[in-house]
């Protein structure tokens, strides 16, 4: 036999090894998370906590790349189209894989077949927050001055469509309050026209706000969680103020494209749980209004079906569509 040809399996083995290898080097360089709102507010402090420790984890630097645009479109399509090798990550939520679904026709990706879930990172409550100026300190007193004043109120939103969107035309709904929606590219622009008097108030994680309402520029009046929250104990819940309707909670996960590698999934949900259970994180999040969270990719992915069936009816009742 030609000496040449008995070389050929054992380079073939050889290169296998080295696939093999690096698949178990994995990350071999820099991860991006893809943000699907702009910097500022909860979901891109969320982002940046968890992408610092996870790039000690993995002794990989990982890149929090914002890309905002169409209620989360822009970013999610990018995700999905990327390739499925655990190097370009979707920290996705209630805004591309709950609501935005139901509002935007003819998606350039499927929710659930294009992409899979690694963890749910965080909840968020949502607060009703108003200008300090209005002449108002509860929420009984903001729908009597809207009712009054019908030609003068208006509430912001980080963008169309998402959660907190949703929870003031719901909010509008359920009081009969008038009152004009202006979406914002996200929470870091519009906190500070709320603040300014441009809208008057605003339904939103508290994050973003916290600088104006600690400079009693905005004001807290109620937050859609079960119970009042230990870090905020003064702000009522809608439910125990009468509006029990008018509930919501954001939150956010990390996704990968479909195909993506099991090995890898497991090892990014094992890291991220042990990111959220720390003490430094968690209390990190907590005084920004955030709840760390954590699971399994199967309980992530049950987690997204039953939030996309429920908040399917809410977007057909409030007539949203995108513009």
């Amino acid at each position: 036999m030609n000496k040449r040809f008995v070389w050929i399996p054992a380079l073939i083995a050889l290169a296998c090894g080295f696939a093999a290898n690096a698949q178990q080097r994995y990350p071999n360089r820099p991860v991006r998370v893809v943000v699907f709102v702009p910097a500022g507010g909860g979901a891109d402090l969320l982002a940046r906590v968890m992408g610092q420790k996870l790039g000690e984890a993995l002794g990989q630097t990982v890149v929090v790349d914002n890309r905002a645009g169409m209620g989360g479109v822009v970013a999610t399509s990018l995700v999905a189209k990327a390739a499925p090798d655990g190097y370009t990550l979707l920290q996705g939520g209630i805004t591309t894989h709950g609501i935005g679904p139901h509002i935007y026709s003819n998606l350039p990706y499927e929710p659930e077949k294009d992409f899979t879930p690694i963890v749910l990172s965080a909840t968020l409550p949502i607060f009703l927050v108003v200008n300090a100026q209005l002449p108002v300190k509860s929420v009984s007193e903001l729908i009597a001055l809207a009712k009054a004043k019908p030609d003068s109120m208006s509430f912001a939103s980080p963008g169309t469509g998402s959660a907190p969107h949703l929870v003031g035309e719901l909010f509008k709904i359920v009081t009969g309050i008038p009152s004009v929606h202006v979406p914002y590219k996200g929470s870091g622009t519009a906190a500070p026209d709320v603040a300014a008097g441009h809208v008057q108030f605003m339904f939103d994680a508290i994050a973003g706000h916290q600088p104006f309402i600690q400079s009693g520029r905005t004001r807290a009046l109620a937050v859609t969680s079960p119970a009042r929250l230990a870090a905020f104990p003064e702000v009522p819940t809608m439910k125990e103020l009468g509006y029990p309707r008018v509930d919501g909670t954001v939150w956010y996960g990390l996704l990968a494209p479909a195909g993506t590698p099991k090995n890898i999934i497991a090892m990014l949900n094992a890291e991220s749980r042990r990111i959220l259970a720390m003490p430094d994180v968690k209390e990190k999040l907590t005084r920004a209004g955030i709840d760390a969270a954590g699971g399994t990719p199967e309980e992530f992915g049950k987690f997204i079906r039953a939030e996309f069936e429920k908040w399917g009816p809410v977007v057909k009742a409030a007539g949203v569509k995108a513009n």
